[in-house]
C-alpha cells in the first residue's frame, strides 16, 4: 500500500505551472501551494475544490516567505518567526479546503526550508511546534530519518516518510538538488524498488534503502503528468494498492 502525492497550485496570479487537472486525476495526495513560495487566494480555493472534487487527500504545502525565487533560497528565519509562517500558511490552506468540503490532513515543507528541517533542529522545531499547536494529529510528509522526523517523534507528532521516484538519490538515500529524471520508465521503476523493496539505486549505482509510505512525483516538469501516469500504472499492475495516508 502507497499513498502518490504531487505538489500543486504552485501558479501565481496569471502564471499557471504544470498540469493540476490532470495530476489530479492520478494522485491520491495534494501538497497544496500555501501563498508563501507560490500560490494565491483564486488558485488554493480552485486547487483545493478540485481534489475534494475527485477524493484527493489535501495537504499544506509549507515554505519559507519567498516568492521571487519559488521557496528555493535558503534563510535563516528566526524560530518565533517561522512558526508562525508555518501556521498562518497551514490555517489559510485549511480554511480554504474546509470552505470547499474537505480539509487539510497533511502537512509538506517545501523546498529549501524541507532542505533545512532535515538537518536543522531549530527550524524542524519552529515547523513542529506549528503543527501542533493547530492539530498535533496532522502528520508532517518528511524524508525518512531526517531531524524534522525526530523531533516530530519526540513532540508526538505523528510523520510519513516520503520518496522521490523522479529525483536522483546520494547513497544515504537523500534526494539531490537539480536532479529531476524526465524518463517515465526510469521513474516508474524507480518508484516500484520504493514502493516494493524500500530502496533505490542512487547515483554511485549502490542500493539506497529509503522505507517510504508516500512516493512523490513532481508536477513542475514538462514530463510531469507522463511520468505520474506511469507511475500509477506501475504500481497498479504489480499489485501495489494506492490509498492516502492523510
Amino acid at each position: 500500500m502507497i499513498d502518490l502525492n504531487a505538489d500543486l497550485g504552485a501558479g501565481f496570479g496569471i502564471w499557471r505551472l504544470g498540469d493540476d487537472l490532470a495530476l489530479l486525476d492520478v494522485v491520491t495526495s495534494a501538497n497544496v501551494a500555501c501563498g508563501f513560495h507560490a500560490g494565491d487566494p483564486v488558485t488554493i480555493r480552485r486547487t483545493c475544490a478540485a481534489a475534494v472534487d475527485r477524493g484527493v487527500t489535501i495537504g499544506a504545502k509549507v515554505s519559507y516567505r519567498d516568492l521571487a525565487h519559488f521557496g528555493c533560497r535558503e534563510m535563516d528565519v528566526e524560530p518565533e518567526e517561522l512558526c508562525a509562517d508555518v501556521l498562518y500558511q497551514l490555517a489559510a490552506v485549511d480554511g480554504v479546503a474546509r470552505a470547499m468540503g474537505g480539509r487539510v490532513s497533511y502537512v509538506k515543507p517545501h523546498g529549501a526550508l524541507h532542505a533545512r528541517v532535515c538537518r536543522d533542529e531549530a527550524q524542524a522545531t519552529a515547523v513542529v511546534d506549528a503543527v501542533a499547536v493547530y492539530d498535533p494529529s496532522l502528520p508532517v510528509l518528511t524524508r525518512p530519518g531526517s531531524v524534522v522526523h525526530k523531533v516530530a517523534a519526540a513532540e508526538g507528532v505523528p510523520t510519513v516518510s516520503e520518496g522521490y521516484a523522479d529525483r536522483a538519490c546520494t547513497p544515504e538515500g537523500s534526494p539531490m538538488p537539480d536532479s529531476v529524471i524526465d524518463d517515465a520508465a526510469a521513474v516508474s521503476a524507480r518508484a516500484l524498488d520504493l514502493a516494493v523493496r524500500g530502496c533505490v539505486t542512487a547515483v554511485d549505482g549502490s542500493s539506497a534503502p529509503v522505507p517510504v509510505r508516500s512516493l512523490c512525483v513532481h508536477g513542475d516538469t514538462p514530463e510531469a503528468v507522463r511520468s505520474a501516469r506511469a507511475v500509477r500504472d506501475a504500481l497498479l499492475a504489480a499489485g501495489v494498492v494506492l490509498q492516502a495516508f492523510g
